[in-house]
């Protein structure tokens, strides 16, 4: 009798899953028409009763079967998410992901490779090896061998940056400005370096005196970490500058471009990253304005050899011999063992859409940005703060103080009509918009300044 695999039946493979499929796609349809908007309404103790409803017996002695077990939770969870496909669910860096991205996830999760060892993902470890070379090379063109590894964002993509410079260098003090990424202080924590020394990478005067000032105190090196996007604004740090005051002091430079690095993709807007190719290591984060679903991160570097502190040899993983009878090391490519081929959905999306395509989108949402600060400019009851970098608007009700500015965003978010952010800049606090649907309407901005509009107090 011939082998059947497990995959032809049962309850695993592409037999199990479709009438699965169909089960899914309905409560979540289902769940979008139960919320009724951008995010549920009711607040915390609302969707807190609901989700105590669907879950009932977490673990009960005898189960209830498939369908109803994932109905009712997927039904419960759509009802009460909050939707980053909504335009109006614009507070952070969440964005809607492609369809395509999806189903290349649900193939990632459905044949489940370990990206730990060759033999676990013998085709996905190979996918990944030419898309890190690739999107690495999108950042270094003219590096020697760059290359670029899977992160789960941002955090991670940041904290091995200062693993790495550690490694290298030792002991080292950071130089950050005040809007870089609090991952970056929690870093240094979890590395036991010194807490980083703050300045305004904005002002060269103030960086060189800063490194200046560190150079003849300590004989220890200097990591500089520049940004490219911040979370509260999306402005972009003057990189060219920061690169060669960094270079006088023969310092490295990170920066972070979690948000804005996808700019690379657009024709109009890759100038805006013009100095990234000088950093020592670069952070992207494909599940902001990449549209991929979570997680999508990568660490890019100017050469492979950069990558070598992170070498690990496990036997049942990496074994000596299997190395050198060519079997591909994997290990040395992550701090975490087992991964998923994360890789799968970006590969799905850079050959689907291209650069222009990606390019495309990135332009869309940063017109819609402009689009909402046109709005606010001309408004005679709202404020602008500035203009915006990337795609992220700050705005508030004339004269509002703080404390009512806030209070318009817990109400719109508690009744559900829309869920903006919060920031301070200038001493105030700002109502926050980050803009990631590239499908965002004039139309759709008018509501969401007519919805401020009607919430400020009078």
């Amino acid at each position: 009798m011939p082998h059947t695999p497990p995959l032809a039946g049962g309850i695993t493979g592409p037999d199990a899953l479709r009438p699965l499929l169909a089960l899914v796609l309905d409560a979540l349809g289902e769940g979008a028409v139960a919320r009724g908007g951008p995010v549920p309404a009711g607040g915390p103790g609302a969707v807190a009763a609901r989700v105590r409803h669907a879950a009932g017996d977490v673990l009960p002695e005898h189960g209830d079967g498939a369908v109803h077990a994932l109905r009712t939770l997927v039904r419960a969870v759509a009802h009460g998410a909050a939707d980053p496909a909504d335009p109006l669910c614009a507070a952070h860096l969440h964005t809607p992901p492609l369809a395509l991205a999806v189903a290349a996830d649900l193939a990632a999760s459905a044949l489940n490779p370990s990206m730990d060892s060759w033999d676990q993902a013998p085709a996905a470890s190979e996918l990944e090896a030419q898309v890190t070379r690739v999107l690495a090379h999108e950042v270094y063109p003219r590096g020697a061998a760059p290359d670029a590894l899977v992160t789960t964002g941002g955090t991670e993509s940041n904290q091995l940056a200062l693993l790495l410079a550690r490694e290298r260098h030792g002991p080292f003090r950071t130089v950050c400005g005040n809007t870089a990424h609090h991952s970056v202080r929690r870093a240094a924590w979890l590395l036991g370096l010194p807490e980083p020394v703050i300045t305004d990478v904005h002002d060269q005067a103030a960086l060189d005196a800063t490194l200046a000032g560190l150079t003849a105190h300590a004989d220890s090196p200097l990591l500089v970490v520049a940004t490219a996007g911040t979370t509260d604004t999306g402005r972009i740090d003057p990189l060219p500058a920061i690169a060669d005051t960094v270079g006088r002091y023969r310092a490295e430079l990170h920066i972070d471009a979690s948000y804005g690095g996808p700019l690379l993709f657009s024709a109009d807007r890759r100038h805006l990253l013009t100095g990234l190719d000088r950093a020592d290591s670069v952070t992207l984060d494909l599940h902001k304005l990449g549209w991929q679903p979570v997680a999508a991160g990568l660490l890019a570097v100017p050469d492979t050899a950069r990558l070598a502190p992170l070498e690990h040899t496990a036997e049942y993983l990496n074994a000596d011999d299997d190395t050198d009878a060519g079997l591909p090391d994997l290990l040395g490519r992550s701090l975490r063992t087992t991964r998923r081929p994360d890789i799968l959905k970006i590969a799905v999306t850079l050959r689907a859409l291209g650069r222009t395509g990606l390019g495309a989108l990135v332009d869309r949402t940063c017109a819609a940005a402009h689009d909402l600060a046109d709005l606010v400019e001309k408004h005679p009851r709202l404020e602008l703060y500035e203009r915006p970098p990337l795609s992220t608007v700050l705005f508030r009700p004339t004269g509002a103080t703080d404390d009512e500015t806030a209070e318009i965003r817990r109400s719109l978010l508690t009744q559900g009509r829309a869920v903006l952010g919060r920031a301070h800049a200038d001493g105030r606090l700002w109502l926050k918009a980050t803009l990631l649907n590239p499908h965002t309407t004039p139309e759709v901005l008018e509501t969401l300044t007519r919805l401020v509009e009607g919430s400020t107090p009078r």
